[in-house]
């Protein structure tokens, strides 16, 4: 109804969106239910007509909005040349090539480290990849299977959700673009991405926990007493996830098949851009969506016609596979598309300046990232879901951030990181149950030893977004990877032990 003042009924989708998400484990359901939910309190109760108006009014305009358009068609793009590096074996191929240096246990959890992010396009493909692969290295280097499937989860997501031209960026830019739309915000949703990667604190200091604990050995709580396990040859393994990658035992598969389609990637990237001063200026949105299209599409035009030139698939398949990356992308697009509409429903119900009014008065703006990190946290752990979390969370913080005059870019940082920690490490995650499974280990060892370190992250990020949200400095993540450093080096000498790194195949 026009001008009415809804008050607390405005935020009953959005508390009915996470309850129900967070119940069915299942972040679609949550999100059409929210929505469902608005469009009743709209429009009153008659299930035949809110379905109509929910399509009519809301699916199809937010769909046809010229920068949320170019998201779906752009992740269609991105879905079907992922879907190629993953089952050409090149990645595997790649990962091979790394094994050939490994001579200790540093070298061993360094080359597993930085197959992982070489492998960056695919945050499910690198623990199936990487995992099996590094395994029987690490086995005989005695590093424990709860350690590998550490280090390929930690390269897998938090690597991912850095990169701004890949799947996960893309996904948070149309958030962010959606979202600014409606505030009236002067940024493009790649601007402000890039602008929050200082504040991705979590994975920041994930990714660095890897070499500074294989570097001088630091192990604490249940990781330590795996590796003590596995020094003694008694470490827990898991018979059933010993399998090789997809394509990993291709003898056709070539390192060629990452490095050279990239290349190709990028060099139409900045061949489209450069005339518009990328990267030194922003260009257009809709500019940049179609360059990024067609720097993927023909990145996999490059691929295909690199399996056929070495025989590793046929035209038909690689078609097919391309096809299937591109479907897999549906419930991916179904995501964007219910939370830009619970996103306009919110609006119309007024959602947005009540959350605001309780913030403002209850909340001081430099709490807002630190506040933001920890909601997103636990929801994500509860959920096992980051995109699902980025949908409900982003919106909100971006509307409170701008009304309450938080710092804008830190609040991002700390969606993207809150939403990070569920995917990293609940034990109902995709990501956490395919490490374990590329590792050879079971789930329950997996999440046991892996937990102690990312609360740890999860504390020190803590601070970080209370420093950040005082000082609005870039530079923050620099004295928090610092405190990271001191902190691991105290938590082993208190309560872990030191496995020496001196260990040889």
């Amino acid at each position: 109804m026009e001008g009415t003042d809804y008050g607390f009924i405005s935020i009953i989708p959005i508390i009915l969106t996470l309850g129900i998400a967070v119940w069915a484990q299942n972040v679609i359901i949550g999100l059409f239910c929210g929505v469902f939910t608005g469009v009743v309190i709209l429009n009153g109760i008659n299930p035949f007509k809110t379905l109509s108006l929910m399509v009519s009014d809301y699916f199809v305009p937010q769909m046809l909005l010229p920068s949320q358009s170019g998201i779906l068609v752009l992740m269609c793009f991105i879905g079907g040349l992922v879907a190629l590096m993953e089952r050409s074996g090149g990645a595997a191929a790649f990962a091979v090539k790394m094994t050939k240096i490994i001579t200790n246990r540093f070298k061993a959890q360094i080359a597993t480290w930085m197959t992982g992010i070489g492998i960056f396009f695919s945050d499910l493909g690198t623990p199936l990849i990487v995992g099996p692969i590094y395994r029987p290295i690490t086995d005989k280097l005695r590093i424990s299977r709860a350690k590998l499937a550490w280090i390929v989860d930690t390269t897998a997501s938090p690597v991912a959700v850095l990169v701004p031209i890949i799947g996960w960026g893309v996904y948070a830019q149309g958030l962010i673009e959606g979202e600014y739309l409606e505030i009236g915000r002067d940024e493009t949703g790649f601007d402000a991405f890039v602008a929050a990667i200082p504040f991705q604190f979590y994975s920041l200091f994930a990714i660095i926990m890897v070499p500074l604990v294989a570097w001088f050995g630091f192990e604490f709580g249940p990781m330590a007493q795996a590796e003590l396990a596995a020094q003694a040859g008694k470490d827990k393994r898991d018979i059933e996830g010993d399998g090789a990658a997809d394509g990993a035992s291709d003898p056709n598969a070539k390192a060629v098949f990452v490095w050279l389609p990239l290349l190709v990637m990028l060099g139409t990237l900045l061949y489209l851009l450069i005339p518009y001063g990328f990267p030194l200026k922003s260009a257009p949105s809709l500019v940049f969506r179609g360059a990024l299209s067609s720097a993927y599409f023909f990145s996999a035009m490059t691929l295909i016609a690199l399996l056929l030139i070495y025989g590793a698939k046929s035209f038909k398949e690689s078609i097919a596979i391309y096809l299937g990356g591109i479907s897999k992308m549906t419930s991916v697009l179904i995501i964007l598309v219910l939370a830009w509409s619970l996103s306009a429903v919110g609006r119309e119900l007024g959602a947005s300046e009540y959350i605001n009014s309780m913030a403002s008065e209850n909340l001081a703006p430099f709490l807002l990232p630190a506040m933001t990190f920890l909601i997103g946290a636990i929801m994500s752990f509860a959920t096992g879901s980051s995109w699902g979390t980025y949908a409900i969370m982003m919106p909100l913080v971006i509307s409170a951030a701008e009304s309450i005059g938080a710092p804008m870019h830190v609040a991002i940082g700390a969606v993207l990181s809150g939403g990070m920690f569920g995917d990293h490490c609940s034990p109902i995650s995709d990501t956490t149950i395919l490490s374990a499974s590329g590792a050879g280990c079971s789930q329950f060892d997996h999440v046991k030893t892996q937990i102690p370190y990312e609360l740890f992250n999860g504390s020190v990020c803590v601070v970080c977004y209370i420093t950040a949200g005082l000082t609005e400095s870039s530079l923050v993540f620099l004295p928090g990877m610092l405190l990271i450093g001191v902190g691991l080096y105290i938590l082993s000498k208190v309560a872990g032990v030191k496995i020496p790194n001196t260990t040889s195949a």
